[in-house]
């Protein structure tokens, strides 16, 4: 009879001990290390598999010039946006790990996207947290059309593989990995030991079967991505969807991406039939209305330049100490800001209230708003409109000076694009030769008291 051996595992970081305590060892958490039971037999075989050297010829090291470059050829996913996160397409034999907060569209972006696909493909749709019929409701909702799409309704681990051994799709959905369940192992669905075992058997069938294999995540309160962090560690690609619930927009982001760049953003829109892409994502977060403390920035996701609306209220405070308060900006990156202007320019903002938001809701990490922010905030505090048609691009040095950003090429064409007439860039900046460079006027500063001259003088 087998005989079953006790591990505690940490459900925050996955660490095994042999022992109970109350807090982790490895990360610090209070309270995450449970008891799980595994068998013996199950142990003894993992032992033999890992000493288990195969009969063949072993392979030998090689010159990296050697080895053959192979083309990687990718799948397109039925969206432009979607396959520009991922670097293009679809991989087969990739992984792609899609996280967000519940309800906000994961499953309706993925079977959107399914659908499209199965109209050339063959595609495999594992639902683990709804049943059939739900997932059919919904394909009808999205005006689902005949296509080669096959849905399996099923928690069991080995089910899911043996489906995938024998339809043999291009592509496959796991919606999600926390309800997947391995039944050799005595833990519940959503466990450390389940999520990891679980997805290390679905790696290597996809690797096997050259599959390109999507994988749905949740994320915790804090909103990380939930489960061991090998999870993110075994994966290609790590996507993140996230938005206000409460908003119609969806912002799709990649954080981790072996098969192309990071921090690729593409935006979406729900709508009653679904999400709809948007392709012209500036356009969301730009209004044509001019007011005190508004200034233009041009940020870059990715590869891709964004032209985003940066609000900022400045009052006289009635506290003994002034408040600050930033949405979409970090807050110590207000502060520091702040405390330049009031050093350079002489304005006596220790004793106002500062308020500041990106409009649209979007997280704006860059430095190369650090202009586009400091304008905003001397506007409200001089009750000054900026000239519409102003981008302000550069990051704002401690001494007040301006240090040129990447990508500032990519930035302008962007600007001209959106019809804007004047940019405001750093003195160091080395910006090419622009076709129609007429359209718009380049100026340029090496402080931020001379930038914003510039930007109030029409």
């Amino acid at each position: 009879m087998s005989r079953s051996v006790s591990i505690y595992v940490c459900q925050n970081c996955g660490a095994e001990t042999r022992q109970f305590f109350g807090r982790c060892t490895s990360c610090g958490e209070w309270n995450s290390i449970i008891e799980e039971k595994i068998s013996s037999i199950i142990r003894k075989n993992a032992t033999k598999k890992s000493s288990f050297r195969h009969s063949s010829e072993q392979k030998r090291s090689e010159p990296i010039t050697s080895v053959k470059k192979e083309v990687i050829q990718r799948m397109s996913s039925g969206y432009k946006e979607f396959d520009n996160v991922l670097g293009g397409g679809l991989v087969p034999g990739s992984l792609v790990l899609v996280g967000g907060d519940p309800g906000i569209g994961k499953s309706t972006l993925l079977l959107q996207s399914a659908a499209a696909m199965a109209l050339k493909e063959t595609i495999l749709y594992v639902t683990a947290e709804e049943s059939a019929e739900q997932v059919r409701l919904r394909w009808n909702r999205l005006q689902g059309s005949e296509s080669n799409l096959h849905l399996l309704a099923e928690t069991d681990l080995d089910a899911v593989i043996d489906e995938l051994d024998s339809l043999k799709p291009q592509v496959a959905i796991i919606d999600s990995i926390q309800a997947l369940q391995d039944c050799n192992l005595s833990s519940g669905a959503g466990s450390v030991t389940q999520v990891r075992e679980c997805s290390a058997a679905l790696q290597r069938i996809a690797k096997k079967r050259n599959i390109a294999l999507i994988i749905v995540g949740h994320v915790t309160k804090e909103g990380i991505l939930a489960g061991p962090k090998v999870l993110e560690h075994l994966v290609d690609a790590v996507l993140t969807f996230e938005g206000d619930r409460f908003a119609s927009h969806r912002l799709l982001r990649a954080i981790k991406n072996r098969f192309g760049a990071t921090n690729e953003l593409a935006v979406f829109e729900m709508e009653g039939e679904g999400l709809i892409e948007v392709k012209n994502p500036s356009e969301l977060f730009l209004s044509n209305e001019q007011a005190n403390g508004v200034a233009t920035i041009m940020t870059c996701e990715g590869a891709r330049p964004l032209a985003i609306e940066i609000q900022a209220l400045i009052n006289t405070t009635s506290y003994p100490n002034p408040r600050r308060t930033a949405t979409g900006v970090e807050s110590n990156r207000l502060h520091q800001i702040l405390a330049v202007i009031e050093k350079n320019m002489s304005l006596a903002l220790s004793r106002h209230d500062c308020y500041l938001a990106v409009v649209g809701g979007i997280n704006v990490e860059e430095p190369g708003a650090d202009l586009g922010i400091a304008t905003a905030i001397v506007s409200s505090f001089k009750s000054i409109q900026i000239p519409s048609g102003t981008i302000l691009i550069g990051e704002i040095g401690l001494g007040g000076q301006l240090r040129p950003v990447r990508q500032i090429h990519q930035r302008i064409q962007e600007a001209m694009r959106l019809g804007f007439t004047r940019v405001i860039i750093p003195n160091e900046s080395k910006v090419n030769i622009i076709k129609n460079n007429n359209k718009i006027k380049i100026l340029k500063a090496s402080k931020i008291n001379e930038a914003l001259k510039l930007a109030f003088n029409n």
